[in-house]
């Protein structure tokens, strides 16, 4: 995520590095660099151009007498907190107020509405405790009544369809009676897009949101389309006066112009951020935490809600026991491991972590990787699950051949697993010596690459 404008803000800062304070000389050089990386990262050129003026402003303007901050820290600062402000200042809330809350979900074909749809209806559902209605209103497109229809049944919400009714105004008051009725308080209008904007579209959208007069209505764009996506945004946002904005696809080759740009240009907050096909896969947007992430500072807060969700204390509380007893079997690696793809899309879990998004870069860590642990751990009997020290050269000849992995992968698998149930046997029983591990699980990682 934002990979190629993180790296050249790097540049841009490194230039400030082994000087003493800020001066004009070395503040225009990295200046320079900024506004070079926002271009390249698709962002208009005035916007790019406002924002390094601003910068360059505040850095003339900084305090050099902080001996304890570098020109460099002093600059990323100021670039993250003129970052934060282009992006919207703070989150901006859903409007939940009605009864029953009516959302209506608008964008171009191909934006990802329908699937955007059915992850909003899950987090509603799973975070904020309601229970929501899809409504299949694209009544052109092949088959996007049946893909909501999938999507509801995977996240478990019930959808609301006329298949061969072509008015979309009138499936929606329809959808609405139907909520009422059955007491679904959030009702998710998915809407027909077309392959661009044009006025037969704009009239058919801002006539169904004249008729159910939405609490909220959310524009979907691809970020992966850059400054176009601002500018279509621009276009319905004249025509339907949107309250907010969804990002998609995230997890693409997403250069940032998107979202670095869309509240500047269209004054709408990003509401909502989708990165991957998985239903769990949508987050609230922090422009604060996005900023973090973009500057390559992680985003801790955003990993430890997300670990919490997963959180069970009671088998917590089974795994230090354990440990502390060096009783650690694969049963409950197996388990942890559960856990932990559950967070979502392990790569982008770890890039949430400080310092470790650039350091994950090249490195191929999927569900895949996953899957051949799990193989080789489900091809062993349950009696060597809960006893790892009984294994010997037959029993890993067997679980390789069970698996389809090769002994080398089974030994290093098993190997790697000592190393870390002995650090992990040690932390439990003298936590003060988490601070000295400097390695840790992540010798796993060998375990899990091709």
């Amino acid at each position: 995520m934002f990979e190629s404008l993180s790296d050249r803000l790097d540049v841009a800062f490194k230039a400030l590095r082994g000087d003493n304070k800020l001066t004009e000389l070395n503040i225009a050089e990295s200046i320079k660099e900024i506004r070079r990386a926002l271009v390249g990262a698709d962002v208009n050129y005035k916007i790019a151009k406002e924002f390094t003026d601003k910068v360059k402003d505040k850095a003339l303007g900084a305090d050099n007498v902080l001996k304890s901050v570098s020109p460099g820290q002093l600059m990323t600062k100021i670039v993250m907190d003129e970052l934060v402000e282009l992006m919207g200042g703070q989150a901006a809330g859903i409007d939940l107020s009605g009864k029953p809350t009516v959302v209506l979900i608008a964008g171009l074909q191909g934006s990802g509405k329908t699937t955007f749809s059915g992850k909003l209806a899950h987090h509603l559902k799973t975070k904020r405790n309601k229970k929501p209605l899809l409504v299949a209103c694209d009544v052109y497109r092949p088959a996007a009544i049946d893909q909501l229809s999938t999507l509801a049944e995977q996240v478990g919400v019930p959808v609301y369809k006329e298949p061969g009714n072509n008015n979309p105004v009138a499936i929606a008051l329809k959808a609405i009676e139907y909520a009422k009725q059955h007491g679904q308080d959030v009702v998710i209008v998915d809407t027909a897009g077309r392959l661009a904007v044009d006025e037969e579209m704009m009239k058919e959208i801002a006539n169904v949101k004249q008729a159910i007069l939405p609490h909220e209505v959310l524009f979907v764009v691809d970020s992966m389309t850059g400054q176009d996506a601002v500018n279509t945004a621009k276009a319905f946002n004249d025509i339907i006066d949107f309250d907010g904005v969804v990002l998609t696809k995230l997890d693409g080759d997403t250069r940032g112009g998107a979202a670095l740009s869309v509240k500047y240009t269209v004054g709408k907050p990003i509401k909502f951020v989708s990165t991957g096909e998985k239903m769990d896969t949508l987050d609230v947007f922090y422009p604060d935490r996005m900023a973090q992430r973009i500057l390559g500072m992680g985003d801790i807060v955003s990993f430890v809600e997300r670990a919490q969700e997963q959180f069970d204390e009671q088998e917590a509380k089974r795994i230090e026991k354990k440990l502390k007893k060096n009783k650690f079997d694969f049963d409950d690696f197996l388990s942890q491991i559960n856990q932990i793809r559950k967070m979502g899309d392990i790569k982008s879990v770890l890039g949430m972590l400080p310092g470790v998004g650039k350091a994950m870069k090249d490195v191929d860590i999927d569900d895949s990787a996953f899957k051949r642990v799990e193989a080789m751990i489900q091809s062993m009997t349950p009696h060597e699950r809960g006893n790892p020290d009984i294994m010997n050269m037959n029993r890993k000849k067997r679980i390789a051949m069970g698996s389809g992995r090769s002994l080398d992968e089974v030994n290093a698998f098993i190997r790697q697993f000592e190393q870390m149930r002995k650090m992990m046997h040690k932390i439990a029983t003298n936590p003060s010596l988490m601070g000295m591990t400097g390695g840790g699980a992540g010798g796993m990682n060998k375990g899990f690459r091709r």
